[in-house]
């Protein structure tokens, strides 16, 4: 089984994403959910990656900056995450999703 370059890249790249899936999707710790969103978007990353490098039409940077504009919105989208964790541990004193069905203001 010889596969190409760019094959190699989108099957790690769907494992991974599948991985993400799987773990945001079955755990109810915040903190797991947010691991695996993280997980999806480098999947991502990866494709735009694959994409831009064994593409027939390469632009220079291209994917490189689509790549750097995704990893600033999961660092921002982390960011926030956290914050809410760390709201609703402060007023519930756990992090389950289940049990963060309400915000109090």
């Amino acid at each position: 089984m010889n596969l190409a370059p760019l094959q190699l890249c989108l099957l790690f790249s769907s494992a991974l994403f599948c991985i993400g899936l799987i773990g945001a999707l079955s755990r109810s710790n915040t903190i797991l959910v947010l691991l695996g969103i993280e997980l999806m978007l480098n999947a991502a990353n990866l494709n735009f990656i694959a994409f831009w490098r064994y593409g027939a039409n390469s632009e220079p940077a291209t994917g490189v900056m689509f790549v750097i504009f995704a990893i600033a919105v999961a660092a921002a989208e982390a960011a926030v995450g956290l914050a809410l964790v760390i709201t609703i541990y402060r007023h519930q004193k756990n992090i389950r999703l289940q049990d963060a069905t309400r915000l109090k203001g």
